[in-house]
């Protein structure tokens, strides 16, 4: 049984084909919607630019994003912190 769908999904002026699972097809057209509202923001206020660069700066947003919530989501210095304090109760049992 083939559990995907074939969806058409339009981004700036083009279509394109796309076959995935259908609980990703609402997510699917929002991410496209997302990159399209960006990508008209951008048209908007640069009627001159170049096409690949209005949608080299929308990639470059999208990234820019990816990579704050990254940081924001980096939990290696709580981890850390963890491991010392853990080692510190650890020793302070041992002595009792």
């Amino acid at each position: 049984m083939n559990d995907k769908i074939k969806i058409k999904l339009q981004i700036a002026d083009s279509y394109y084909p796309l076959t995935i699972k259908p609980e990703d097809e609402q997510m699917v057209r929002d991410a496209a919607k997302q990159v399209n509202i960006r990508l008209n923001a951008y048209r908007k206020h640069f009627p001159n630019q170049e096409p690949k660069d209005t949608i080299a700066m929308v990639a470059y947003e999208f990234s820019l994003e990816i990579l704050k919530q990254k940081d924001r989501n980096d939990t290696a210095p709580y981890t850390e912190k963890i491991k010392e304090l853990t080692g510190i109760l650890e020793d302070h049992f041992k002595q009792e």
